[in-house]
């Protein structure tokens, strides 16, 4: 922690803005209560170190050149691991990054709870195809009704919500005060996730039609496969994902005053380990040793399948002219059968299969949403993947 950011200035108010961030994404325990997954285990291999990234050229987008290191510092990142074939190759670290504390991934625990929803799917205790109601009967006076598992798996919900990052006062900011990641204020009704989700409308254009980001659905799919598998989200993840996949770092996952897990953005995990996920849905969803952890044919649709209609007519299309979104996780359409996870402030987990190739980057960049920022990345992340699959 730099001479300029002291612990004793950063309050719930702010923990999330920067320069906060550089020192609570790494620490969120201490801002938020969390549930554990797992404790540090066997200790990380050497790092190869940062100089296969600061030799590598890169195209910027004014078509002049940078190099991947050179990037990593002008766009806020914390930690970043390139693996190939489930080894480390290059790794570069911020000064103010620590590569064994858990780091806040946001948007990508939803990718982790899709693979959840998957191992749960395999052992036959979910049905994506079956009403939310089914598994949660609390949601029957809201929108998800009516809406299936699928349609929580590939963001097709018809809900009224806005993923307002910065807002004050409104649906988002009670939002995230329901998941204890905001004060609340005096004279406000507390409430826990599960109330706050039951209380969410439609707008009346039907469930399944089109790709609508909204992180309440992916909290309330944990709410999903705890229920459908019997026991709390972080026990499972840790039993059914974590220990299976040779994860290695500390991890643990934010909860609401009932206990309920973040499952849509509070998963802390180290960086290698984020990694390691990459390298799990690479390999169709077996662990180093060869053992299934996720069902190969979840992986297979999750790569081959999602409604293209859905995704161009939805509100992220932009983001990948060419893409699709399939239980959790997105197609970027580069013709490489490239994959990704993504969380705000600047998370993100690159899959490209065509180099065997696993790109894993932690950050606190200052913006939780910056479309000229996202756009960027994409053209970085593709041309590293392409470099390191061709050496």
């Amino acid at each position: 922690m730099t001479d300029d950011l002291r612990r004793a200035d950063i309050t719930l108010a702010d923990w999330r803005l920067h320069p906060a961030s550089r020192y609570s994404f790494q620490h969120v325990s201490e801002f938020v209560p969390v549930a554990m997954i797992a404790w540090p285990g066997a200790p990380e291999e050497a790092s190869p170190g940062p100089a296969a990234l600061e030799s590598l050229v890169l195209r910027d987008r004014d078509g002049g050149a940078v190099t991947a290191l050179a990037h990593m510092r002008r766009s806020h990142a914390d930690h970043v691991v390139v693996m190939r074939d489930g080894k480390v190759i290059a790794e570069w670290l911020a000064e103010t990054a620590d590569p064994a504390r858990p780091h806040l991934v946001f948007s990508i625990s939803k990718s982790i709870t899709g693979l959840l929803a998957g191992i749960a799917a395999g052992e036959g205790r979910l049905d994506p195809d079956a009403p939310v109601t089914a598994y949660v009967p609390a949601m029957a006076g809201s929108t998800y009704a009516t809406a299936r598992v699928r349609d929580l798996l590939d963001m097709t919900v018809d809900l009224d919500f806005d993923e307002e990052y910065l807002d004050h006062g409104g649906a988002f900011d009670r939002y995230r005060r329901a998941m204890l990641w905001n004060p609340e204020p005096a004279g406000a009704r507390p409430e826990t996730m599960e109330g706050f989700l039951a209380t969410l409308g439609g707008n009346g254009h039907g469930h399944g039609r089109r790709f609508c980001y909204a992180s309440p659905n992916t909290d309330l799919l944990g709410l999903v496969v705890e229920r459908a598998a019997g026991m709390r989200y972080h026990r499972y993840l840790a039993e059914r994902l974590w220990k299976p996949m040779g994860a290695r770092g500390a991890a643990y996952v934010t909860v609401d005053r009932a206990g309920t897990a973040r499952a849509a953005g509070g998963v802390c995990i180290t960086t290698r380990d984020l990694a390691r996920i990459g390298q799990l849905v690479l390999d169709g969803g077996r662990a180093h040793n060869g053992v299934e952890v996720v069902p190969q044919g979840w992986i297979k649709d999750m790569r081959a399948n999602g409604d293209r209609r859905a995704w161009v007519e939805g509100n992220f299309a932009d983001m990948f002219a060419e893409g699709r979104y399939r239980s959790c996780w997105y197609d970027v359409g580069d013709r490489r059968g490239s994959i990704a996870a993504v969380g705000i402030h600047g998370q993100w987990l690159w899959v490209d299969p065509t180099s065997r190739v696993v790109i894993a980057r932690t950050a606190c960049r200052p913006d939780p949403s910056d479309d000229d920022a996202t756009a960027l990345e994409i053209l970085m992340l593709g041309q590293i993947a392409r470099a390191f699959g061709e050496r």
